[in-house]
């Protein structure tokens, strides 16, 4: 018998790597013999660096930088890949939600400026690709900051450079490029399909849980669409309609408009990194799971990942989840065998994230014994 363990990290819980290691230590007392490997996973947002860091003899470089707000520095960082020449930077580290109190959240205010710096910082050592993680972003400026740390320039209607800040992307009239533009491949690592504005867009769906108010998120969706407008403009870049580009307040856009990047599966770059596929080969079941297992897990985050992957090897799928909010019908359907979910009924979010070491290990016991020893 041969089981992968394979889980997101439970936020605000364990991480990742935690989880992963509570589950095959728990399958591992019950059954002996069984093979159990362990490979923690993440889908672009918080927790990518430090997947690459244990899969690919990653090295942090720490860097000091511009936080999500203007005046706040923080210790952020990158990851140096030696073997592949690849840096990945994930923007959390230096424009991430963590990093500010929930009175201070206001996406008029902050910026990915700090996130252009760690580019800045990697792109000096000349890597062969960047992989930018995206997940977990206080902002939404459309990227406009971070391009401002690579130096790009965006005036106003008297020709003076804009401050930093959402709110600030109404006054942009005019785009100057910098002298040299980026020259290395850029792929950014999304697990959302968001249009860059409208009801779907980075203001709409993500501005709120940001401190965005509803004036603040019609001011802010009304800037990005005069923004895209002007990129198209100016550039002759369309980033209005493509998927991913409203991620992390429009980074995504960003990115695309002003690094020449790429967007791609979070998921689907880190299984392959970690050559999960190989580890499948021969596996009886894998299991994944998340805090939350809801409609939006089987869309581009870490279980749908797994789930198609070990479609091509006919592995079994189990997900052990925070809170289990899918019918069975529904997850089974997607080709998962089972779910069991840490919160009970009755139970507490609170009681459940307090004591998710404990009820982890009960929820792995009821794995065990409902599916292998029978």
């Amino acid at each position: 018998m041969k089981i992968i363990v394979a889980t997101d990290s439970f936020k605000g819980s364990l991480s990742a790597q935690r989880a992963c290691r509570i589950i095959a230590d728990t399958i591992s007392k019950k059954c002996p013999d069984a093979q159990v490997v362990t490979k923690p996973m993440a889908d672009g947002g918080e927790g990518t660096a430090e997947i690459m860091i244990n899969n690919c003899a990653g090295q942090w470089i720490p860097e000091k930088v511009i936080g999500p707000l203007p005046n706040m520095n923080v210790e952020a960082g990158f990851v140096w890949m030696e073997n592949s020449q690849i840096a990945l930077v994930e923007m959390a580290s230096a424009s991430g939600i963590t990093l500010l109190s929930n009175d201070l959240l206001n996406p008029m205010k902050t910026t990915t400026y700090g996130t252009g710096q760690l580019l800045k910082h990697a792109i000096e050592r000349h890597p062969k690709e960047i992989l930018l993680s995206i997940g977990g972003s206080a902002t939404v400026d459309a990227g406009v900051g971070a391009a401002m740390a690579l130096g790009w320039k965006f005036l106003d209607e008297n020709g003076q450079c804009i401050g930093l800040g959402g709110g600030e992307i109404k006054n942009i009239k005019d785009i100057i490029p910098p002298d040299k533009k980026i020259d290395v491949k850029v792929k950014v690592l999304c697990d959302v399909d968001n249009p860059l504005y409208g009801p779907n867009g980075a203001a709409v769906i993500f501005g709120p849980q940001k401190g965005a108010d509803s004036e603040m998120v019609k001011i802010l969706d009304s800037a990005i669409k005069q923004f895209s407008d002007l990129i198209k403009s100016k550039l002759s870049i369309d980033v209005s309609n493509l998927p991913g580009a409203g991620a992390a307040g429009g980074l995504g856009a960003g990115a695309i408009a002003f690094m020449n990047a790429d967007i791609v599966s979070g998921i689907d770059t880190i299984m392959n990194v970690v050559k999960l596929q190989d580890d499948l080969q021969n596996a009886d079941w894998i299991i994944t799971g998340e805090g939350k297992f809801d409609s939006q897990s089987l869309n581009g985050k870490v279980i749908s990942g797994i789930v198609n992957l070990a479609k091509k090897t006919n592995t079994k799928v189990m997900v052990i989840a925070g809170d289990v909010i899918l019918d069975k019908s529904v997850y089974r359907s997607f080709g998962i065998v089972d779910a069991i979910g840490l919160k009970e009924k009755n139970m507490t979010t609170e009681y459940a994230m307090l004591n998710c070491e404990q009820l982890l290990k009960t929820a792995s016991n009821k794995f065990v014994e409902k599916h292998i020893i029978k």
